[in-house]
């Protein structure tokens, strides 16, 4: 806003660990089998259903985010506004909700193609600054929903994937 461009090219993390699973599939079906599988693979190391959180851009998405939760034979619990997390099920939450949250694990799922930014919000653009705006504030809340994960992250989308997609496996 100032004028000044960030740079986050050579930016270095403190912490380590694996680079973030990127994954694109056919149908809704095959994301949630995968994720739900990948899910289950990380509880059977440990990992407790509380330490995980499944985000979404929109409700419209919760239904997948579940899915996948029940293919990993978890329970999901769909986070309110109150944010509760609770021993023994999975966090399923919109990504508006992940601020200030941190889980050992996350998979942010449903990255497609006018998912992700929301196709209505770009129809509803008056001009090119707005638009503009409109795709800083999405590509924002898919870094917060991320930025989540403190040991594992897992990125997924049905083809065709979100742009923004592409800008991640450029930063790996």
């Amino acid at each position: 806003m100032d004028g000044n461009l960030e740079e986050r090219q050579h930016t270095v993390s403190v912490f380590n660990g694996p680079a973030p699973r990127i994954r694109t599939f056919a149908t809704e079906a095959e994301e949630f089998e995968a994720v739900g599988a990948w899910l289950r693979t990380l509880t059977g190391d440990g990992v407790q259903p509380h330490e995980i959180g499944l985000f979404v851009r929109s409700s419209d998405q919760i239904p997948r985010a579940t899915a996948a939760a029940i293919v990993a034979g978890l329970s999901p619990r769909v986070l309110d506004d109150r944010v509760e997390v609770r021993p023994g099920s999975v966090n399923v939450a919109t990504m508006h909700l992940a601020k200030g949250l941190e889980f050992r694990v996350v998979s942010v799922m449903a990255c497609d193609d006018e998912v992700l930014p929301l196709q209505s919000r770009i129809e509803a653009v008056g001009d090119d600054g707005d638009l503009q705006e409109v795709y800083d504030t999405e590509r924002q809340l898919l870094y917060v929903a991320c930025t989540r994960a403190r040991d594992q992250l897992s990125i997924s989308a049905v083809e065709p994937a979100s742009e923004f997609l592409d800008d991640l496996r450029q930063a790996r």
